[in-house]
């Protein structure tokens, strides 16, 4: 995968804040359904910071906890707008300051938007760095996971390694059942080769 990509589908660093909210317990299949209406109703932050919750609850009703995500979209918009000018921040600490957004998803932002180094950890990527043993078994949070990829991967590679290992436990590596028979990483896999031990 040489361009691994985020599979949202977004047009401004605003979109992709907007996306990212509404993954957290989602398919991105499911988001990239919601936002392009949303986007067309809401195509600035003054206009989402202004909308009413009945509102942006229409454009969103089907993706998970959608009541929960209105408040968080709306008091995003609300934020930028108010503090950051209607731009979306470049560094962390500003990003973790606005309703909505955890270090997973200020890392994203930082990643895709600002081409940092940053490691955004989703259950794709604990997964599937444990799986492979990218990292020790004590790495037991997404903090923890998120500081030993960033250890030990060169920083050049960070921002798409993150997608790599997205992608890998969304199409191959998959939680219930991973397709090992198709992978071609089981030559460097911990998981892969406990399994083929016990079974021999």
């Amino acid at each position: 995968m040489p361009d691994a990509q985020t599979e949202l589908r977004y047009g401004n660093p605003f979109e992709l804040l907007v996306a990212v909210i509404l993954s957290a317990q989602c398919t991105d299949k499911r988001v990239n359904l919601v936002t392009p209406p949303l986007f067309a109703a809401f195509p600035t932050p003054e206009k989402l910071a202004e909308a009413e919750s009945d509102e942006v609850f229409e454009y969103i009703r089907s993706v998970s906890y959608p009541n929960n995500k209105t408040r968080s979209l709306i008091g995003m918009a609300r934020k930028l707008v108010a503090d950051f000018g209607s731009e979306v921040p470049a560094t962390i600490d500003e990003l973790l300051t606005i309703p909505g957004v955890g270090r997973k998803t200020a890392n994203v932002i930082l990643s895709v938007v600002y081409d940092r180094a940053a490691m955004a950890v989703d259950t794709h990527v604990f997964r599937v760095s444990h799986r492979l043993g990218l990292v020790p078994a004590r790495a037991a949070t997404p903090l923890a996971v998120e500081k030993c990829l960033v250890r030990h991967i060169p920083e050049e590679k960070i921002a798409r390694a993150h997608h790599w290992l997205i992608l890998h436990g969304r199409y191959i590596c998959k939680a219930r059942r991973p397709e090992c028979e198709t992978c071609y990483l089981t030559d460097l896999c911990a998981h892969y080769a406990k399994n083929h031990r016990e079974k021999q």
